[in-house]
C-alpha cells in the first residue's frame, strides 16, 4: 500500500496527483483578500475570497436552493448510482420527514389585474378576497399573483367589487402556470406554507429561523437569554419532497446598547469615546423587544436624540418621544441618547429605488449575539454550551414537539391541509462506516483512529529539520516562564525527533514598540524562526509581530500569551503543542496516513510538502483573474521541482454559500480548465472539483438497539438525504464529546477523472487525518482548513500578501 510520502527529495518519479482547495472567506471593508494555498508533493491546497457577483451595479437574486443546476447529468460513471458500497451498514435517524400532498396535486398559478388600477397592496387584497366564496379560504396573494390549491372553472374569469366611494373595478384572473409538486415554484411555495405555519405556533422569525420567546432559557451569570427555536426547510430529495427541521437558538444579552454605551465611557471615559462605540457597535446586530424584530446598527447619529421628529408614512409629523408611547406605550428616559442607524433591506421589486434608513432608540435595543471578550471566556462559552449542544435523544425530543404542536394547532393543521399537504412519518435510512484510518508516525502507529493527542509527546515526527538559529523575544516580566518554556521545548523535541537548540534570548520593555525595534535589529536573512512571549492579546501587537515577519523580514514565527506559560500543571501540553507548531513552520511533516493503490498509483515521494500563495482582489475584479494566477503559479512550482505536471486535480472548494452553486460551475470551472493551457498548451489533467460545506440542514443519529447516538467517525450517507441531480454525499469526520456531531456536504461538481464513489469518500476521509495543528480528525479535509486559517491571518492581521519566501511553509498556523 503506498503511502502519501515526499516529493521535496529527488525520486525517478514523483506522484501525479494534486490536492487543491478553495476557500472563500469574506471580509470588510470592500477590499476582498484572496489567498491561494496549495502543497507541493501530494498536497495542493489554495484559499481565496471573492465578492458578490454584481451585474450592471445591482445584487443579482440568489438562488438560495440553486435549484437548475444539474452537474451530475455530465459526469458518466454516476449518471446511474452515486454510492458507495465499501464499509459497513448502520441504521439512521435523520431530521427529515416526509412532507407529502396528493399524487396528482398541483399549484395553481393566475395573474390578477384590477381596472382602473389599485396602487394599494391592501385595498387589492380586500377588494379580491370579497370573493371568497369563488376562490375559498385557502389562498395566497402578493398584489399581483394568486395561488390556488384548487383550478377555476373558467381560465379567464371576471370579477367585479365596489369601493367604499361607489367606484366598481373591475378584476381579471388569468390561470397562467399549473405547477407540479416537484417543480422549484412549489418547493418555494411549501417553504413559504411552513414559515406561516410556524407564525402560526406564535414564533417570531429572525433571519430564516423561527423562535419562541415566550420560554425563554436564562442564563444570569453571564447576564444571557437563550430563545429556543428551530430551522426548517423543504427540498427535493433523492425520491421525496422532505422538510428538514433542527434545533436552534438565539443568544440575546440582557443589556441594552445604552447601558453598553455607559458602561464603555465609564470604563475608558471621554477619550474617544465615539471612535469607540463605533468601533464596537458597527455591523452589529439588535433585537427591538417592543416589535421582536431583529436590525444591523450600520451608523450612529450623534446629533440626533428623541426629542427630534420624523415623517410618518401619512406625511405627519411626530416626536420618537410620543411614537414609542403612543405606539408601544413605553417611555424614553434617557433624552439625551443619540440615536442608532439602520439600514433596511429593499423587498421591493424596484432596486434603483432609495434605501431607508430608520433611527433606533438604543435604550430599547438588545444586543444579540456573544462578544469577541464572551467568547474566549471559557465559563461562558461552557455554560452557553451546557443548554444549546443537545444530545441526539434531547434533539429528537424537540423534534417530535415541534412536529406534534404543527399537527395539533388547529390553525397550522388547517392551512397545510387547505393546501392539500400533511407532515408524514420521520426518514431512516441506511448509511455506511467506511473503514478506519491508520496513522503512521516515524516509529509508532497511534492505537486511536480519532485522536492521538497523548501519542504525539513521545512519537518521533516524520520528518523536521533541526532548529538551530533562532530567537526568542519576551519582556522583563516574561524572564523566568521564557526559560521553563525553552527547557520544556527541548524536552519534548527530543522525544519527539526535533532537536531545538539554545536561541539567542533577546528582552525586551513592555510594549509593541520595543518587540518590533528588536525585532529589526535581530532577525537576520538566516534566522529559522522567531518566537514572541507576549504579555497581553492585544490585537495590534501580534498584527505588527505577523506583519513584520510575514512581508517585511520573512521569517517563520510563534507568537505565545506569557499568561499561559504560568499554567505550570499545563506547561509540558503548551509546549508540545508549540514544538509542533514550530516543526510545521520549518517544513516538517509530523504523520501520515495511507493511500491505497487503488486511488493513486506511482508514490515515490517520501514527505509531504505545502506552498502557499495570497493574491488581493478589490471589488471591481471577477474572481476568475484570481483563480488563474493562483493555479498557474501552483502548476509552474510543482512543474520546478518535480520537472513534470501533475496528471489528476482534486479540488475542495470551501466557503460556497447558497445560491453560488451555478456561479461555480458557470465561471469558476471554466477558468480554472483555461489555466491550463497558459502552462502548457498541450496540458489536460484529470480533474475532481468537490465542494465543501460545512453547513447543512440535515442531521444523522444512530439508531443503537433503539437508543439514539451520534454516528461513529466515517459514517458516510451518500443516499436518500442526497439530491438527485447532484453527485453529493454527508461524511461524519469528527468525533462530538458534547451534544450532535454536524456532518459536512460534499458535492462533485465536476469530475472528468472517472473516480469512484468509494475512492472520493476514502479519499476525503483520509485527508481529514492530515490537519497538523490538531492530533485528531477534523471536520473538513486538511487542505481547507489550512486555507482558512492562511486567509484569516491575511484578512485579519497582516492585510498583505505574504512573502514568497514562506511560501514553502505552514507559517500561519
Amino acid at each position: 500500500m503506498p503511502v502519501l510520502l515526499p516529493i521535496i527529495r529527488r525520486q525517478k518519479r514523483t506522484s501525479d496527483v494534486v490536492w487543491l482547495t478553495l476557500h472563500t472567506h469574506i471580509n470588510r471593508p470592500s477590499l476582498y483578500r484572496s489567498s491561494l494555498k496549495w502543497g507541493l508533493g501530494k498536497m495542493i491546497s489554495a484559499g481565496f475570497e471573492r465578492q458578490v457577483i454584481m451585474e450592471r451595479g445591482r445584487y443579482k437574486q440568489r438562488n438560495v436552493f440553486d435549484f437548475g443546476v444539474n452537474t451530475r447529468k455530465g459526469m458518466e460513471h454516476v449518471k446511474d448510482c452515486k454510492s458507495g458500497s465499501s464499509g459497513n451498514p448502520v441504521r439512521i435517524i435523520t431530521n427529515l420527514f416526509a412532507f407529502r400532498s396528493p399524487h396528482s396535486w398541483c399549484l395553481n398559478q393566475y395573474h390578477v389585474t384590477f381596472k382602473p388600477d389599485i396602487e394599494s397592496k391592501r385595498l387589492r387584497m380586500a377588494l379580491l378576497f370579497s370573493h371568497s366564496d369563488l376562490l375559498g379560504k385557502i389562498r395566497a396573494f402578493d398584489g399581483a399573483m394568486l395561488f390556488l390549491p384548487h383550478k377555476l372553472e373558467n381560465q379567464v374569469t371576471e370579477l367585479s367589487s365596489v369601493m367604499i366611494d361607489g367606484q366598481v373595478v373591475h378584476i381579471t384572473i388569468n390561470l397562467t402556470s399549473e405547477f407540479p409538486q416537484d417543480s422549484p415554484m412549489c418547493i418555494q411555495f411549501f417553504n413559504i406554507t411552513i414559515k406561516k405555519a410556524m407564525k402560526m405556533l406564535s414564533m417570531y422569525q429572525i433571519g430564516r429561523n423561527f423562535y419562541d420567546p415566550s420560554t425563554p432559557i436564562q442564563i444570569p451569570q453571564h447576564r444571557l437569554i437563550l430563545w429556543p427555536g428551530f430551522s426548517t426547510s423543504i427540498m427535493r430529495y433523492e425520491a421525496k419532497i422532505l422538510l428538514s427541521a433542527d434545533v436552534s437558538h438565539k443568544v440575546l444579552r440582557s443589556e441594552t446598547v445604552l447601558e453598553f454605551m455607559t458602561e464603555l465611557y465609564n470604563r475608558n471615559g471621554d477619550q474617544q469615546f465615539c471612535d469607540t462605540c463605533m468601533k464596537e457597535l458597527l455591523g452589529l446586530i439588535v433585537l427591538t423587544r417592543y416589535n421582536n424584530k431583529t436590525y444591523r446598527i450600520d451608523d450612529i447619529d450623534w446629533s440626533a436624540n428623541p426629542t427630534g421628529t420624523f415623517k410618518k408614512t401619512d406625511g405627519t409629523e411626530i416626536s420618537y418621544i410620543d411614537y414609542y408611547t403612543q405606539q408601544y406605550d413605553i417611555s424614553v428616559t434617557d433624552l439625551s441618547q443619540p440615536l442608532l442607524v439602520s439600514l433596511l433591506k429593499n423587498k421591493h421589486l424596484d432596486k434603483d429605488a432609495a434605501p431607508r434608513l430608520i433611527h433606533l432608540i438604543p435604550e430599547f435595543c438588545f444586543l444579540t449575539g456573544l462578544s469577541n471578550q464572551a467568547r474566549s471566556d471559557f465559563h461562558v462559552m461552557k455554560d452557553l454550551a451546557a443548554e444549546t449542544q443537545l444530545t441526539p435523544e434531547k434533539r429528537q425530543q424537540r423534534l417530535h414537539v415541534l412536529i406534534d404542536n404543527i399537527q395539533r394547532n388547529k390553525e397550522a393543521r388547517t392551512e397545510l391541509e387547505g393546501w392539500g399537504l400533511r407532515l408524514d412519518e420521520q426518514i431512516s435510512l441506511i448509511g455506511r462506516v467506511i473503514p478506519s484510518e491508520k496513522i503512521h508516525m516515524l516509529d509508532h502507529i497511534p492505537e486511536s483512529a480519532a485522536d492521538w493527542s497523548r501519542d504525539t509527546r513521545n512519537a518521533r515526527i516524520i520528518n523536521v529539520q533541526p532548529l538551530q538559529d533562532w530567537l526568542m523575544v519576551f519582556s522583563h516580566r516574561s524572564c523566568e516562564v521564557a526559560g521553563k518554556l525553552l527547557a520544556c521545548l527541548k524536552k519534548v523535541g527530543l522525544s519527539m525527533g526535533f532537536s531545538v537548540g539554545n536561541p539567542k534570548m533577546v528582552q525586551v520593555n513592555e510594549g509593541p514598540a520595543s518587540y518590533m525595534q528588536a525585532l529589526r535589529h535581530q532577525v537576520q536573512p538566516s534566522t529559522d524562526l522567531v518566537l514572541c512571549i507576549l504579555s497581553s492579546n492585544q490585537k495590534d501587537n501580534y498584527d505588527c509581530i505577523k506583519k513584520f515577519l510575514c512581508v517585511e523580514k520573512p521569517t517563520p514565527s510563534q507568537c505565545v500569551l506569557a499568561r499561559n506559560l504560568n499554567k505550570q500543571h499545563m506547561l509540558m501540553s503548551i509546549a508540545t503543542k508549540i514544538a509542533m507548531q514550530m516543526a510545521c513552520k520549518l517544513g516538517g511533516e509530523l504523520w501520515m496516513v495511507e493511500i491505497p493503490v487503488s486511488i493513486i498509483q506511482d508514490l515515490a515521494s517520501n514527505s509531504m510538502e505545502w506552498y502557499s500563495r495570497c493574491v488581493f482582489q478589490s471589488s471591481a475584479v471577477e474572481v476568475a483573474d484570481c483563480l488563474k494566477v493562483c493555479m498557474q503559479g501552483a502548476l509552474n512550482k510543482w512543474l520546478e521541482i518535480n520537472h513534470m505536471l501533475p496528471g489528476r486535480i482534486v479540488i475542495y472548494r470551501d466557503g460556497v454559500g447558497d445560491g453560488q452553486l451555478m456561479t461555480l460551475v458557470d465561471y469558476e470551472v471554466p477558468q480554472i480548465l483555461h489555466s491550463f493551457k497558459a502552462v502548457n498548451p498541450c496540458y489536460g489533467p484529470k480533474i475532481t472539483m468537490i465542494v465543501v460545506r460545512k453547513r447543512s440542514p440535515c442531521r444523522f443519529f444512530a439508531d443503537v438497539n433503539g437508543a439514539l447516538q451520534n454516528p461513529a467517525l466515517g459514517t458516510v450517507i451518500d443516499s436518500e438525504a442526497t439530491r438527485p441531480e447532484w453527485y453529493d454525499f454527508f461524511l461524519i469526520s469528527q468525533c462530538a464529546r458534547q451534544g450532535t456531531v454536524s456532518p459536512t456536504y460534499y458535492n462533485v461538481v465536476y469530475d472528468n477523472s472517472g473516480m469512484k464513489p468509494d475512492h472520493v469518500q476514502r479519499l476525503t476521509y483520509k485527508l481529514c487525518h492530515l490537519y497538523y495543528n490538531w492530533p485528531g480528525v477534523i471536520r473538513v479535509p486538511a487542505p481547507c482548513q489550512y486555507a482558512f486559517k492562511l486567509t484569516v491571518l491575511v484578512g485579519q492581521s497582516i492585510h498583505r500578501e505574504p512573502d514568497l519566501n514562506l511560501a514553502e511553509r505552514l507559517f500561519f498556523l
